[in-house]
């Protein structure tokens, strides 16, 4: 085979504190489907950013048609001939096929003071044609099915003469037939000699689609193999690894029976579809999947910020009415947000201020006044409890570590009694150390009977804390662990497994 349409090598790319890309290639050869895969975080899309101009990288080489080329920008991928297919599509839901296909370039007459609609038209039809595409160009793109605007995106790029396409999860949306249709597409694509890089957690389709398959874990290179003649499972094993602590794993010899919170038949939308479970007393459930999969969707409804289209919760054997976040704190579960900052802090506000907000009412007197002493105790009583580093609880929580702001935010909801807590992506933007402390507090505050979900996109923590394991795709539960006994491959298997 000869030159590859694209080489990548040497590939580095750091963000302020954080070494992204290290050592990284990838090539990709014309009329060739390209998988790229890995983990959440593994590199991926850092990697195309680069290649689709989003980026500048620090070190390293693109070579384009055996050509060096630099990219600066967006523009001058595309002046090469590389395009990307978003998992957001970029379309404008008001205009019409043909004018989304054209933006900015639209044909003109009257020496360029009018639109040409007609031409406009039928050089839309022209690039219909060329996917065999029955659509009519004058159609609104918000009048069109999640497919057909997916296949949009694919002719406009085509139009902009891309030789290289980039697909970032194009069938998280669709429906089978739809995906069987994208599929039929693609097929055509590559006989005329388009390069595709295909990105996606689903490991039947990439056996379905692709040539073969690059694997990138934690920022790096691991290895690009046959799709053919390679097996879904050592494809796994290349995503995860297998760095394992089970030796350190909560889950050894803790049984708990007794249900705290039972979820029955909980769906919303397309993001969560009947998803059942219980949750038990002193027990760390991890909830675990791949972005997208519905996980936090479904925190959001057990606290009530989203409401359920069918199904119910039980608190402690009784059903509930958690109509608002009000409700389920009344009930004693509280809501630690994947996004601390935005959700779970006050920070311009100082540590004690942030640890009673959510108590404030056992803190006011007769006449309506706070009762500042008393929240200065409290405060300096979970600072000493969660070993907060903090000056004293007059500083600002917005002057904290990452992992001392989530030690008050566990703090506001032990003030408050909380005895069923639910944790999304509890050590997120949190420096190793204090991820060790994190681990620790989750434990003891099992072993005083708390009941805790936890969700995160990290397989050892699911599996070093947790004494179940819930995993998700695409909104529904796929299978459930054992702790003691679960595996990073079998986690992965299941968070690529679709639904029935």
């Amino acid at each position: 085979m000869g030159e590859p349409l694209v080489r990548m090598e040497g590939i580095e790319k750091s963000f302020p504190g954080v070494l992204a890309l290290s050592d990284c290639r990838f090539e990709l050869n014309a009329g060739e489907v390209h998988a790229l895969v890995g983990e959440n975080g593994a590199g991926k899309s850092t990697l195309m950013k680069i290649l689709t101009g989003v980026y500048r990288k620090d070190a390293g080489t693109i070579r384009y048609k055996g050509r060096e080329v630099d990219i600066p920008h967006t523009k001058a991928a595309q002046q090469l001939g590389i395009g990307i297919i978003h998992q957001e599509l970029n379309l404008i839901p008001d205009l019409t096929v043909a004018q989304n296909l054209f933006i900015g370039r639209e044909p003109r007459r009257w020496m360029g003071l009018l639109l040409d609609d007609k031409e406009l038209e039928r050089r839309a039809r022209h690039w219909l044609e060329q996917l065999n595409l029955k659509v009519d160009p004058r159609a609104k793109v918000e009048d069109l099915t999640v497919a057909m605007q997916q296949m949009i995106e694919i002719v406009k790029a085509l139009s902009l003469h891309s030789e290289v396409l980039i697909m970032d999860e194009p069938t998280a949306a669709l429906t089978d037939a739809e995906i069987k249709e994208l599929f039929r597409v693609i097929a055509r694509l590559k006989e005329n000699g388009v390069g595709m890089v295909y990105i996606s957690h689903r490991m039947e389709e990439l056996k379905a689609i692709s040539d073969r398959i690059t694997v990138m874990r934690d920022g790096r290179y691991i290895d690009t193999v046959p799709t053919a003649d390679t097996p879904i499972d050592r494809i796994i094993s290349m995503m995860v690894g297998r760095e394992l602590q089970s030796a350190s794993r909560a889950a050894a010899g803790r049984h708990p029976t007794e249900a705290v919170l039972e979820a029955n038949g909980l769906s919303r939308g397309t993001a969560v579809k009947d998803v059942s479970f219980s949750l038990r007393k002193g027990e760390i459930l991890g909830i675990a999947g791949l972005m997208g999969a519905g996980r936090t969707e479904v925190a959001r409804i057990l606290f009530g910020a989203d409401r359920p289209d069918s199904g119910e919760i039980k608190v402690r054997e009784r059903k509930a009415r958690i109509r608002n976040p009000h409700d389920a704190v009344r009930l004693g579960i509280g809501y630690l947000s994947e996004d601390r900052k935005r959700y779970g802090l006050l920070l311009e506000m100082d540590v004690a201020a942030n640890i009673a907000v959510s108590s404030y009412r056992r803190f006011r007197n007769w006449a309506g006044w706070m009762k500042d002493k008393a929240i200065e105790k409290t405060a300096e009583e979970q600072v000493g409890a969660l070993r907060i580093k903090t000056p004293g609880v007059r500083q600002e929580a917005k002057n904290l570590s990452g992992g001392n702001q989530q030690k008050v935010v566990i703090g506001k909801w032990l003030v408050r009694d909380c005895d069923i807590l639910i944790f999304d992506e509890p050590t997120r933007g949190i420096d190793v150390g204090a991820k060790a402390e994190i681990y620790a507090l989750l434990e003891e505050l099992a072993a005083q009977g708390k009941s805790i979900v936890m969700i995160s996109s990290e397989l050892p923590e699911i599996l070093r804390l947790s004494h179940r394991i819930l995993v998700m795709c695409e909104g529904r539960i796929t299978g459930e662990l054992n702790g003691e006994e679960a595996t990073q491959e079998q986690i992965m298997k299941l968070a690529t497994q679709r639904g029935a």
